[in-house]
């Protein structure tokens, strides 16, 4: 169903459960950190970087494969898009969305060597965003928890992030953002966006400078609205920022901060090979058609609702063609019931705030502590011709409907509360560096699947941008609660030439299902595991080469949620697993190079990953036993690749980036239900997992004129189980070019953007509605035409 340029300057040096920073340039070359100097904003202090302020990012000093991409290459992005989209050039990284930003969420898709996005790690200034999913179970997306703008640096750890990172589902690596430091100097940077399908986005921030005492701050605005490419409807976001901080030198300092977002975004149609085949890339709803809408779904309305329907009306079947059956339905212009749907939107608003204390507590002690709370009120809609109107359901107002449609409102609805406090305290001893973290965080989610009426009118009664009142029916409605416990014991030891760092975590996960309506599952769930351990070491050969090592352990805590395993299935069927399944594990093995001479810079790695316990949900007898489908433990998935990246900087101005990454991933067990019917098959590859991707990046800039070229090639991906459907590989092509004018001009610079440059045709994200055993699946999103936009900024 529908819903669901580069340079040598800077570098980014994450130790075990630090947060990502932005480092002096002098420190790739031992690998050490002078603390004071770790200024997220700092400017960049190496000659080659010429005035790009562009940063390195591959993770020099590093005992695992860690890179980090600045501020000053997402400005060279069209403003709004996905910081997400902005590390797509990275090594190892599979980005997909089926929009121009990457920020359109039903489509936003990331991976790292295989690993989903529900299996990763995200964090915003050591704040949990949960695993991103579209569904707001346990946090929240990058794109609404900040402006693209204020995000001063975003860290990739391809394998495994650092053992203080507050998330319990990092199997496979974590992406930590930073959010940008307040200026020095009072200041105003604004920015305006025109482009392709009436795209108008604005964005403003206030900085305050300095106060006096080392007060200072800034609160920023954004605003993007967006026609669809295909179809009719809009995607529009509101998002304001605000941050404070008082600085106490030595002694540490004190930051808040507030995020609030409001996006309303019409979806589109999700799609299959069969009807790209029949209707091509730009099938899409009928939004626009209401009256059509209706007709479509009284045509396939069969024999019995039909009598239903005509009793209503005085005995009239006008619009009734024939009473066609779901199983075979004979639509006009050649179009099945599922190929174009009335409607479908995603809403989320959320606010996002909370506090940080950074106290240096003596030479040689520090304690840095976060807390935070979370609020999400979302609604997932799809106005659906499978179940009609029942006569007398109330209207939005509460008064009965007359004249009921074949259609209802569906909808997913969540309301989420989570707060959360995370401490580390750092004791630094000569040589040595010992870091404890903890993390805690208690999370209540109100999840409910609601129906609401819909009248046989001219226009809809209701609006799928809207939140709705006044429902028909609840399928299911629940209260999930989790409560997470974690801490991290790590220790760095920097003996000059060699650098080794190791430690374990340990967690425990507490799910609780409260069933007020419905036939899920209700109970209680634990994921808990008190040692999961990590080393890492990294040889200086010289000031020109390094080899670097890890080994990590993770696990991935179960979830509390209506649609999610475990609690998506009966009540017998979790009954029947909740004391023998066990949460999805990963080991990860990990070592490489990295050279650097002159301009040039050269990163090489090769990885092992053993994905243990995956968990699968299929049925475990025959269907006339009736048993309901369950959660299983189905073994695992074997891994390994190799990842190399070149960083080759021309002149000054000009410079130059390219990844190539192999992976091997297949799934080590033949899997059958309880009929016989295979599922997987051991040695076949993991869905939506290109074994290849090559990736390319030009930029120039002289401080006036300015401009990139980048090109992203990866190879086929499979989105069934037993490898029988694919989608084929493809290379797109993104370009900018860009003027900034004197200071004495007023300080503007216009920059000209265009992304998918070739026009080329393809699918961009695969599994929007999950993955099946073998066929044809409408799962399948269509990648944006080529899009230009036009931005004039200030400011910055």
């Amino acid at each position: 169903m529908v819903k669901y340029l580069i340079g040598v300057a800077t570098v980014a040096l994450i130790a075990p459960g630090v947060a990502a920073q932005t480092l002096p340039a002098q420190a790739a070359v031992t690998g050490s950190v002078d603390p004071v100097a770790a200024d997220p904003t700092a400017a960049p202090a190496d000659d080659q970087a010429g005035s790009s302020g562009d940063v390195v990012v591959l993770g020099f000093g590093q005992s695992r494969q860690v890179q980090t991409i600045t501020a000053a290459d997402l400005d060279r992005l069209t403003p709004g898009t996905s910081p997400l989209k902005a590390i797509s050039k990275l090594p190892g990284v599979n980005f997909q969305a089926s929009d121009p930003f990457g920020a359109y969420e039903w489509s936003t898709r990331i991976s790292l060597r295989g690993f989903n996005q529900n299996q990763l790690g995200f964090t915003l200034d050591g704040v949990p965003l949960g695993d991103m999913s579209y569904g707001p179970t346990n946090g929240l997306h990058i794109s609404r928890a900040i402006i693209s703008e204020n995000i001063a640096s975003t860290s990739v750890a391809q394998g495994a992030g650092a053992l203080g990172t507050a998330s319990t589902s990092n199997l496979g690596g974590t992406i930590q953002f930073t959010s940008r430091a307040p200026s020095e100097t009072a200041g105003i940077a604004a920015s305006g966006t025109y482009g392709s399908n009436d795209t108008i986005r604005a964005f403003v921030r206030a900085d305050s400078g300095d106060l006096g005492g080392g007060l200072k701050g800034y609160l920023s605005y954004a605003y993007l609205t967006t026609d669809k490419w295909k179809g009719f409807g809009s995607q529009r976001q509101h998002q304001a920022n605000a941050k404070i901080v008082k600085d106490f030198g030595d002694r540490g300092s004190i930051t808040g901060f507030f995020n609030f977002s409001d996006r309303r975004e019409n979806d589109y149609q999700d799609l299959s090979l069969d009807i790209i085949k029949r209707r091509g890339f730009h099938n899409d709803n009928i939004s626009n058609d209401y009256p059509l809408a209706i007709l479509y779904a009284k045509q396939a309305t069969n024999g019995a609702a039909a009598a239903a329907y005509a009793a209503r009306n005085n005995g009239s079947l006008t619009g009734f063609t024939a009473p066609y059956a779901r199983v075979a339905i004979g639509l006009p212009t050649g179009i099945t019931l599922d190929d174009g749907y009335y409607d479908a939107a995603g809403l989320r608003r959320d606010y996002l705030g909370g506090i940080t204390f950074d106290a240096k507590l003596t030479d040689s002690l520090s304690l840095t502590s976060t807390s935070y709370y979370h609020r999400n009120k979302g609604q997932g809609s799809w106005i659906t011709p499978y179940t009609p109107t029942q006569l007398g359901a109330p209207n939005a107002d509460g008064t009965p409907i007359t004249n009921p449609a074949p259609l209802t409102f569906r909808t997913t609805e969540y309301s989420l509360d989570r707060a959360g406090t995370i401490a580390k305290l750092a004791l630094a001893t000569g040589a040595n560096t010992l870091e404890l973290t903890g993390w805690y965080e208690s999370n209540t989610l109100h999840q409910a699947r609601r129906l609401y009426g819909m009248t046989d009118t001219a226009t809809p009664n209701r609006n799928a941008l809207d939140f709705q009142s006044n429902p028909m029916a609840t399928t299911w409605n629940g209260k999930y609660d989790t409560e997470t416990l974690q801490y991290s014991v790590g220790d760095t030891l920097d003996i000059g030439q060699l650098t080794i760092n190791g430690g374990w975590k340990g967690m425990r996960v507490r799910n609780q299902a409260n069933v007020l309506a419905g036939t899920l599952a209700r109970g209680r769930i634990k994921s808990q595991d008190w040692f999961l351990p990590q080393i890492g070491a990294v040889l200086h050969l010289g000031n020109q080469a390094e080899v670097f090592a890890s080994y990590t352990e993770n696990m991935r805590a179960f979830i509390a949620a209506a649609t999610a395993p475990p609690f998506s299935i009966s009540q017998v069927a979790f009954n029947a697993v909740a004391n023998t399944v066990r949460p999805e594990k990963s080991k990860t093995a990990e070592g490489g190079v990295r050279y650097r001479t002159g301009g040039l810079q050269l990163s090489a790695v090769g990885y092992y990953i053993d994905f243990s316990d995956r968990l699968l949900t299929y049925s475990i007898g025959t269907a006339i036993q009736g048993i309901p489908p369950t959660l299983n433990n189905v073994g695992g998935v074997e891994s390994y690749g190799a990842e190399v990246s070149a960083f080759y900087r021309l002149t000054p101005a000009f410079s130059a980036l390219a990844s190539y990454s192999y992976n091997h991933a297949t799934y080590q067990q033949t899997v059958r239900d309880g009929s016989g019917n295979l599922l997987a098959e051991k040695g076949r590859y993991v869905v939506d997992t290109p074994q290849n991707m090559v990736k390319g990046e030009l930029v120039y800039d002289d401080s006036r004129f300015f401009g990139r070229v980048g090109a992203d090639y990866m190879s086929k991906r499979y989105f069934t189980y037993l490898n029988d459907q694919s989608v084929e590989g493809r290379v797109l092509v993104d370009a900018s070019i860009g003027y900034r004018f004197p200071a004495e001009w007023g300080g503007f610079s216009i920059e000209g953007s265009v992304t998918n440059l070739t026009d080329k045709k393809y699918i961009s994200t695969i599994g929007t509605n999950g993955f099946q055993a073998s066929g044809d699946n409408q799962t399948l999103l269509a990648g944006a035409p080529r899009q230009w936009f036009v931005t004039l900024k200030k400011g910055f």
